[in-house]
Order: structure tokens, then C-alpha cells, then sequence
């Protein structure tokens, strides 16, 4: 068994949580294997230190963690209100950003520079920005593919 493979099992083979199986695989590799002894004598004595503790439980608490822990109830116009605007902007963000740089494929078409002129167009938006990827689209589509 791999070493990472038992330090993740080592406390479940301490509360007796492992297959008959795998703790015959954990014993087998503690006794070749200092380190993961080490870890397990670690494990023994935090065990020891949190089993001493004589700190009172309040009462409730149990019931005001399991209270926590219950997913609060989302309302349907809440999440209808986060697709929404998550739409909107997606529409709204597409919108602004081709009519900020229009490009014209009729006139480049008809000029016979259409690759030149795309080309030019690159050089107003930043690398890897939606402006050059939406151009890049653009081009493509004009050029029949």
C-alpha cells in the first residue's frame, strides 16, 4: 500500500474504522516504515489529549450546529433574478464590445483587401480580449467557414 495511501487511513485504523483487508495493508506497512509510526504515535497522542478534556458541552449545542448546517431556503425569484442579470450582461457586454469597433466585411470584401484590413483591426484590441476574439468570429463567418 502507498505510503499517502495509509497517513489518510491511519485515523480511521485507529477507531477501527478499516476493512479487515486494510488493516492487515496498514499494519503490514507500519512495521517497514518509520515515519508513517511516527505519524500514527502523533495521532495516538492528540487522541489521548482530546479524550482528556473535561470541557463541559453547553446545552443545545448539538441542535444549533445541526441548525447551521441545513442549507438555507433559496426563493425561486432569487435565482430567476441571478440568470437574469447574468443574461443581461452577457447580452449587454456582446452588444458594446462589437459596436465600440465596428467592423465593415462588405467594404473590405469589395476592396479586395479583406485580409489586410482584418489584419488592422487586431491592432485596437489587447491580446486574448473579447474584442479580437469577437473580430477573429467575424472574419471567419465572411470568409464562408
Amino acid at each position: 500500500m502507498a505510503e499517502d495511501r495509509v497517513r489518510e487511513r491511519l485515523s480511521a485504523w485507529l477507531d477501527g474504522e478499516l476493512t479487515p483487508e486494510e488493516r492487515r495493508e496498514v499494519a503490514g506497512h507500519l512495521e517497514v516504515c518509520p515515519e508513517c509510526r511516527r505519524e500514527l504515535d502523533l495521532l495516538k497522542g492528540l487522541d489521548a489529549a482530546l479524550g482528556s478534556l473535561e470541557a463541559p458541552v453547553p446545552a443545545g449545542l448539538p441542535a444549533r450546529v445541526l441548525e447551521r448546517l441545513q442549507p438555507r431556503r433559496r426563493y425561486g425569484w432569487q435565482s430567476l433574478a441571478m440568470v437574469a442579470s447574468l443574461v443581461l450582461g452577457i447580452v449587454l457586454g456582446g452588444a458594446l464590445a462589437r459596436d465600440f469597433y465596428p467592423y465593415s466585411t462588405a467594404a473590405a470584401i469589395s476592396n479586395g483587401n479583406g485580409e489586410v484590413l482584418a489584419l488592422e483591426e487586431f491592432h485596437d484590441f489587447p491580446q486574448g480580449s473579447l474584442g479580437a476574439v469577437m473580430v477573429s468570429y467575424q472574419a471567419e463567418e465572411s470568409n464562408g467557414v
